[in-house]
């Protein structure tokens, strides 16, 4: 099956951080709901333009006791999220939707797994700040990089903390009468 990837229009723009939270929201159902929210409004914005196409959205927040965080406004954002993921637990959240304009078809999926972090140095963090990866990851790594050094364990889909949970994707473009294998 051909493919083609189309970012959403505001895809390139780093999000502010600690993201909002909406209210009367337990943290983690709260970040749930925004990266759905977030997965949605990616498809829908290629979607409007591709009505015959089925459209795959997906976005990523990560949870620390502090907030919800999302992509770094920069290196010393970055550095300050790695200095509060250190030697900690936090979540990580994703969610994928697919839409066909065509058809109607709005399937959304999110879901979560727990990350343990190391204690980071102080020159690794630097180090991993400096290669540019961690600028367009939520919460400021990636666990498919250099970042994979950083993880002491984790507890859920390892692909939820890559961005792009694939077994629920799977199941939602079956859904959508897509076969997989």
């Amino acid at each position: 099956m051909a493919f083609e990837v189309r970012p959403a229009p505001d895809d390139d723009h780093p999000e502010a951080t600690p993201l909002p939270l909406p209210p009367g929201l337990p943290i983690l159902q709260g970040a749930e709901h925004l990266a759905r929210a977030l997965a949605e409004s990616k498809a829908s914005a290629v979607a409007a333009s591709a009505l015959e196409s089925i459209v795959i959205g997906a976005d990523t927040v990560v949870v620390a006791e502090e907030g919800i965080l999302g992509k770094p406004t920069g290196a010393g954002d970055a550095a300050r999220m790695l200095r509060m993921l250190s030697g900690r637990r936090h979540h990580v959240v994703s969610a994928v939707a697919v839409l066909q304009s065509s058809k109607a078809l709005r399937l959304v999926d999110s879901g979560v797994t727990a990350v343990w972090f190391r204690d980071l140095r102080e020159h690794e963090i630097a180090a991993y700040v400096a290669t540019d990866e961690p600028l367009d990851k939520a919460g400021a790594y990636g666990i498919q990089g250099r970042a994979a050094l950083f993880v002491d364990r984790l507890e859920g889909d390892y692909f939820t903390v890559v961005g792009l949970p694939l077994v629920r994707l799977a199941a939602l473009l079956e859904r959508a009468g897509v076969r997989m294998l």
